[in-house]
C-alpha cells in the first residue's frame, strides 16, 4: 500500500546545501583527512557517502576513501524481511585499521541499521573512532546510537515514515515526510 504524502521536507537544492554543511563539520572536527575514510550503508547511504566524499574532494584536493556496507546479513530481523535475502556486495577496499571511520545513512530512526552496520564494519577491523552522519535524523531510538552529524532533525510520530529519494537510486531529489498506511 503506497504511502501518502503529508509534506516535502527537503528538495534538490536542500538535500545540496546539507551535504555540504554535513561535510565541512565532518572536517571541522576532523582536521587530519589523511585518517579519513568513508563507509555508507547500501543504499542511500552509499550514495551520500560518496556525494559528500566529493565535497571535501572539492574542498581540500584530496580523495578519501569511499566504501559501501550491505547490512542485510547482520540485521536482526532478517527472517522476517525475506526467507531468501537478497545480498548485495560489501565494498570496502582499503584497510580500516586506525581509520576515523564516517559512517553514513539517509535516515536514522530506531539505531536498528547503524548497529548492523557498527557489527559488519568491525569485522573489517578495528577503526581508531566511528562516527556517524546522518542526513535525517527522525528521533524514535530504540538504542543508544546517536549521529554526530546531521543534516536535518525532523521530529516524527510512530505512524509517520520519512523517504529521502535521491537521483542515483530514485531519479528525483527530494525528503518527504509521510502518513503509514
Amino acid at each position: 500500500m503506497p504511502l501518502k504524502i503529508k509534506s516535502h521536507l527537503m528538495d534538490k537544492e536542500e538535500i545540496g546545501r546539507a551535504i555540504k554543511r554535513l561535510s565541512h563539520e565532518i572536517l571541522e572536527r576532523n582536521p587530519d583527512i589523511s585518517m579519513l575514510a568513508i563507509v555508507g550503508i547500501k543504499y542511500r547511504g552509499m550514495y551520500l557517502a560518496e556525494r559528500i566524499a566529493k565535497e571535501i574532494r572539492n574542498i581540500k584536493g584530496a580523495e578519501i576513501p569511499v566504501g559501501a556496507l550491505d547490512i542485510t546479513l547482520y540485521r536482526d530481523d532478517v527472517s522476517q524481511v525475506s526467507e531468501q535475502p537478497v545480498v548485495h556486495e560489501t565494498t570496502i577496499d582499503f584497510d580500516v585499521n586506525g581509520k576515523i571511520i564516517i559512517l553514513v545513512d539517509d535516515v536514522l530512526y530506531t539505531g536498528r541499521t547503524v548497529r548492523c552496520a557498527l557489527d559488519e564494519l568491525i569485522d573489517f577491523g578495528r577503526p581508531k573512532m566511528i562516527q556517524l552522519a546522518v542526513l535525517i535524523d527522525r528521533g524514535h531510538r530504540e538504542l543508544p546510537i546517536r549521529p554526530d552529524f546531521v543534516g536535518k532533525s525532523i521530529p516524527t510520530s510512530l505512524e509517520e515514515a520519512v523517504e529521502v529519494k535521491l537521483n542515483e537510486s530514485d531519479g528525483q531529489e527530494s525528503v518527504i515526510l509521510c502518513e503509514k498506511g
